[in-house]
């Protein structure tokens, strides 16, 4: 493709844009109606420009040993940014990805092509959730999951229901993480944080502290195990970031769900809808 040219198209979510970025020769910015959704560099797959994608990377670092391979399952593609990340830093590892927009996936599949090859990265055009139900048990060690509908994380992934499906497809000793998204008072991070509890016995919380405060709306990641996390190296990486993060656990995050309770199927909503401008592109 000229890579001096955006592309604009319609896909399933929206009016996707690719737009090329003029101080990297090979990348490219992805939005969907003006949200921001993935970045990805050709050149080095290992470079991530979003915060929030930082620190899913973070996660799937701590997740074992560095170099080792892992079975990754990716709920949400977007620009497969994290796959490739995964496949460029631990070499050999398999990777499903499930992304309901098949039209986004096309134009990925086009214009941000995987290596020759597919490095080990499996792509579904189908529902997350109804993939996920027919999983097999214990499949992965890593199960991320960043599905947004526009700018928001829709009602199918928000349930004990669904959490208990990831709790059983995530091998015993592996990590759940999600990409979320909430401002104060944190209605939906909450219960999402008592929803994961409920099926996971182990938690963690990773944000910018203006987020935590309640100062801005913005992204976190929920973590979740059933074995301990090692969350001083997950802090230690947080920290280490141009907009560092803090990673909250045991009782400081119980104070924070402060009673909150798990979501049922039938009352599960979508995140809340984002203020004007909280994820938008300039």
């Amino acid at each position: 493709m000229n890579e001096s040219v955006p592309v604009v198209r319609d896909v399933d979510g929206g009016t996707a844009r690719l737009m090329p970025d003029v101080d990297r020769a090979r990348a490219w910015l992805l939005t969907v109606d003006g949200a921001p959704q993935s970045y990805v560099d050709l050149d080095e797959p290992a470079y991530l420009e979003f915060e929030y994608a930082r620190r899913l990377a973070h996660v799937v670092d701590c997740a074992a040993e560095d170099g080792a391979p892992l079975d990754v399952v990716h709920l949400g593609g977007g620009g497969l940014s994290l796959p490739r990340y995964v496949a460029a830093t631990r070499p050999g590892s398999r990777q499903d990805v499930v992304e309901s927009d098949r039209g986004l996936l096309a134009l990925v599949t086009e214009h941000l092509p995987l290596p020759a090859g597919g490095a080990g990265i499996s792509v579904y055009g189908q529902d997350g959730r109804a993939w996920l139900e027919e999983a097999g048990d214990a499949c992965a060690d890593v199960l991320i999951a960043d599905v947004f509908g526009g700018s928001r994380v829709p009602a199918a992934f928000t349930s004990v229901g669904y959490a208990r499906e990831a709790a059983r497809v995530v091998r015993p000793g592996g990590i759940y993480a999600a990409n979320l998204a909430d401002g104060a008072p944190f209605d939906f991070l909450r219960s999402q944080l008592a929803t994961f509890g409920g099926e996971f016995a182990e938690l963690a919380l990773i944000a910018e502290p203006g987020v935590l405060r309640g100062r801005r709306f913005g992204n976190a990641v929920l973590v979740a195990s059933q074995e301990p996390i090692d969350t001083g190296a997950l802090a230690r990486r947080t920290a280490a970031d141009a907009f560092p993060a803090r990673v909250e656990h045991g009782a400081s995050l119980g104070r924070f769900v402060n009673g909150a309770t798990a979501v049922s199927d039938a009352d599960a909503v979508a995140s809340p809808v984002p203020p004007e401008g909280a994820f938008g592109v300039g």
